[in-house]
């Protein structure tokens, strides 16, 4: 299906782009937490080979013969991301900051392992293996809600100026989005509709305030970054959504 190559194609070239993006900048924040608990040189020499990684994976993505490989690497990759994401949810558990790069990082990991589930030739078992990526993935957009129920100033600030009617209507419209697909993918009706609909509206939320902050800020490299991971994480839910269980 051309929607599944498609959203392939988005998810690992993302993951490429972000990957470059990171070894050229040489950014911890890149790494998202994973610089709490490994201290450096450790933690340049552990980033650097997952990014690595990353672009090899997101590569093996975008040819038909490696997509199995790509997404076993990736799976591996994302699940060290969120694990690296863990320590500091232990550290301040009753601060919902920590919980952000988590969920951001464990959707990437939903979009790997469905890349993978749609690999298995065993039907059960692929249905399995989706199935788990659906529910996490329903359970990260419960965290996209909740992070912008928390920081709606921070969502605010992103959206632009000129689309009426105001900055903080569009912070609670999403803020319903998100939730209202975390409640159809978690209880699994709906579910394609859901997760492809939520794949629309974080592309357009690329389109419409990504692509003109790093228009304006090129030298940024945060701005980059999010800019990638919000492509990555729009590739990771197309493939959940794509996925042959629902």
């Amino acid at each position: 299906m051309k929607t599944v190559l498609y959203g392939r194609i988005v998810f690992g070239a993302s993951a490429v782009a972000f990957g470059i993006i990171a070894l050229m900048w040489h950014d911890a924040d890149t790494w998202q937490e994973m610089y709490v608990f490994i201290q450096p040189p450790f933690g340049d020499v552990i980033g650097n080979v997952l990014m690595v990684a990353q672009i090899v994976g997101g590569l093996a993505l975008l040819l038909q013969r490696t997509v199995r490989l790509g997404s076993i690497i990736l799976v591996v990759d994302y699940a060290l991301f969120t694990l690296g994401c863990v320590p500091p949810i232990f550290s301040t558990p009753l601060t919902y900051g920590p919980y952000v790069p988590f969920f951001e990082t464990l959707s990437l990991l939903c979009g790997a392992v469905a890349v993978y589930a749609a690999c298995v030739s065993d039907a059960a078992r692929s249905a399995m293996i989706g199935r788990a990526a659906r529910v996490a993935l329903g359970l990260c957009a419960v965290s996209f809600a909740l992070a912008q129920v928390f920081y709606p100033g921070i969502t605010a600030s992103l959206v632009p100026h000129w689309i009426p009617p105001n900055q903080m209507f569009w912070v609670w419209l999403t803020t319903i989005a998100f939730g209202l697909a975390a409640v159809a993918i978690l209880i699994n009706r709906q579910t394609r509709l859901a997760a492809r609909l939520l794949t629309l509206m974080l592309f357009l939320f690329g389109v419409i305030v990504w692509v003109p902050i790093v228009i304006g800020h090129p030298g940024s490299h945060n701005d980059w970054s999010e800019f990638f991971l919000n492509y990555e994480i729009t590739g990771a839910c197309w493939m959940v959504a794509e996925l042959r269980a629902f």
